[in-house]
């Protein structure tokens, strides 16, 4: 398996365990160490694992919590560091999403999260036939 699919594969862990309300799961999705940080939408930035960890908590606990799944995950991957750039489907709602991994062992886990609404998503032919997202 290339380096970007294991990096897409720890993003869909990500999501899995949002959308199963997985805490434990979600707990170990993330780095081991105050470093980490995470801006949830329409929230302050959070920073270090009992923080961030405890927002995932309180969100995962929460019987309201909203459906959500990605779509065009694209992984860009430097060295021991990769990030994953996707839109986030929040209860029919787009979100541009960026999740940063660190590679730590044989694994990647996640050092920071952040999402955001989208203005709009538009469609655009390319001159090769193909479209391509605008946001």
């Amino acid at each position: 398996m290339t380096t970007e699919r294991k990096v897409i594969a720890a993003n869909a862990a990500f999501y899995a365990a949002f959308a199963t309300g997985d805490f434990a799961g979600m707990e170990r999705m993330w780095a081991d160490d105050d470093a980490i940080s995470c801006i949830h939408p329409g929230w302050p930035a959070i920073v270090g694992r009992a923080t961030v960890i405890g927002s995932w908590r309180d969100i995962l606990q929460n019987p309201e919590r909203p459906q959500i799944t990605c779509a065009e995950a694209q992984a860009i991957v430097d060295g021991d560091s990769a990030r994953v750039l996707c839109i986030e489907i929040v209860d029919g709602t787009a979100l541009a999403a960026a999740n940063h991994f660190r590679r730590v062992g044989d694994g990647w886990r996640l050092v920071h999260h952040q999402s955001s609404p989208i203005a709009q998503i538009v469609e655009q032919p390319e001159d090769d036939g193909a479209s391509r997202r605008f946001h």
